[in-house]
């Protein structure tokens, strides 16, 4: 009896979410705060193959940022909440032919419009065939949908994981999937405070992704015992609220949409460790072709020697990433605590968003 008393708002909630965004949504425009729509413009090399999107997928977008990576050519991505696939088909263009998308989703009615235009897509970019592959389930059992574990190089989530009752079951979920050196990247609201229970669970807070939202260090903290040892603030801007029924339910909280990119690696420090290493950025990367933002304190200029922590080192040399960059030194010695701050080139080119201080300093 105690497991189906807790079962039933988890599933009360998920199915008032599924019935939000597939039936009373038509377009963004019908969401009541911003807190579900990215804020800002995407960067050219996001907003060039969102060009290439089909209208009837964007209009019904409703993330918190860009959670999309750097450097995906050729690898296996999955998009937790992929809704009617924006993000799929992005990504689509960028993992290329060789590469694919795994879009999951409970709404039905969403994934219909993902599928409906996948030959579309296709075809939009050139492909032989489609890359892209749409599943319908719960983003806290990715194995029922036949993601085995270490199968995925990068998973990524757009205003999503704050809409799980489960958040400790996502996370877990997305580490097995991963393969050691992947990287979980997503884009969520995040609160200031803990929220209280009537706020917490109020159906139209949570569809609207603020009665879900983490105190952020509580999502640190859960994020660290599942295995993301070190997770990383990439971009933080706020949200408003602009609507007076739903300010006067939220009262004094505050809500931050955050973007974090986790790694999934063996060897991280709890904090940062100094053994006199290095890192150069090669350039090669579109998007980033004379400056790499790690995260939001560590910036790398092409050619230009920058000293690291221990984890930062690994970061870049045991990831997808170590292809553009060369990290010099070895953990043979051990100089005590890094002083872990602003990179140079981060320092001299301060990013122009709002950000909040990384989970690494």
């Amino acid at each position: 009896m105690k497991a189906k008393t807790a079962e039933a708002p988890t599933q009360n909630l998920q199915a008032f979410v599924s019935e939000y965004y597939g039936k009373l949504l038509a377009s963004s425009a019908d969401l009541k705060t911003n807190a579900c729509c990215a804020s800002g413009a995407p960067p050219v090399w996001i907003a060039k193959r969102l060009a290439n999107v089909h209208e009837s997928v964007s209009s019904r977008f409703y993330g918190c940022g860009f959670p999309i990576p750097h450097g995906l050519r050729g690898t296996t991505v999955v998009d937790l909440g992929c809704g009617t696939g924006r993000d799929v088909y992005v990504l689509a263009q960028l993992v290329g032919p060789e590469g694919r998308v795994h879009g999951v989703d409970m709404t039905e009615e969403q994934l219909a419009v993902a599928r409906e235009t996948e030959a579309w897509h296709a075809d939009k970019f050139r492909y032989e065939r489609s890359n892209t592959t749409f599943h319908q389930g719960y983003i806290e059992d990715l194995k029922s949908m036949g993601l085995a574990d270490g199968s995925v190089d990068v998973v990524v989530s757009n205003c999503v994981v704050n809409l799980s009752p489960r958040k400790d079951l996502v996370l877990a979920e997305a580490f097995r999937v991963l393969r050691p050196g992947g990287e979980l990247y997503l884009s969520d609201v995040f609160a200031d405070r803990r929220l209280p229970p009537e706020v917490a669970n109020d159906p139209l807070l949570y569809a609207e992704c603020l009665g879900g939202a983490l105190y952020q260090s509580d999502f640190v903290t859960l994020a660290r015992r599942s295995g993301f040892v070190d997770p990383r603030v990439v971009t933080s801007s706020p949200i408003s609220i602009q609507n007076e029924e739903i300010s006067a339910k939220v009262g004094a909280a505050r809500f931050t949409s955050v973007t974090y990119r986790l790694f999934k690696l063996d060897g991280l420090d709890e904090q940062c460790e100094d053994y006199g290493q290095t890192a150069v950025y090669r350039g090669g990367i579109e998007g980033a072709e004379a400056l790499f933002w790690l995260d939001d304190h560590h910036a790398f200029e092409r050619g230009r020697p920058e000293r690291v922590c221990a984890n930062t080192a690994l970061m870049l040399s045991a990831t997808r990433l170590s292809q553009w960059f060369e990290v010099v030194g070895t953990r043979a010695t051990h100089f005590g605590a890094y002083p872990c701050g602003p990179t140079m080139a981060a320092a001299q080119n301060p990013p122009t968003t709002s950000v909040a201080p990384g989970a690494c300093c």
